[in-house]
């Protein structure tokens, strides 16, 4: 299904098939975490914050890949319904570090189970070296194209 000499052949476009799939993991992803009332950038922010606790709104923006406004939305969400706590002053700069609570913690860990079995899903049809390979493939493509 070429479009000829300028355009991108949909069939065996790499980059194409790697937005499919993201997109299929956003969509799986999404229906499992539904169920416990929360969304893939919900889910991220507690899975981020489990792993590097402190982090600022920026630093949760950039690793949830949404904007920073979106992700202090967010953030303010999950601080009134007690899944987290922020700073009330900046110990340096503006940045206010963001806490998991218990109860962020005990919604992370279902939420951890239902996006694991997403996972394992979709890795169901792959050996361990086909699974290496591809991660190993995957780190060289964003590193390209971050000019790492």
């Amino acid at each position: 299904m070429s479009q000829g000499a300028e355009g991108i052949d949909l069939e065996t476009s790499l980059g194409y098939l790697l937005k499919e799939a993201s997109s299929a993991l956003r969509t799986a992803m999404e229906e499992v975490l539904r169920p416990l009332g929360m969304s893939v950038t919900h889910y991220s922010c507690l899975e981020l914050l489990a792993q590097r606790p402190g982090l600022s709104n920026s630093e949760l923006a950039r690793g949830a890949f949404v904007t920073r406004q979106t992700m202090n939305v967010l953030l303010q969400a999950l601080e009134r319904d007690g899944f987290v706590t922020r700073a009330t002053e900046a110990p340096v700069g503006k940045a206010l570090p963001t806490q998991l609570t218990p109860r962020g913690r005990r919604s992370l860990e279902k939420a951890t189970a239902a996006v694991r079995s997403v996972e394992l899903r979709m890795l169901s049809g792959m050996s361990e070296p086909e699974r290496a390979d591809a991660f190993r493939s995957l780190q060289s493509m964003v590193r390209a194209l971050r000019g790492a």
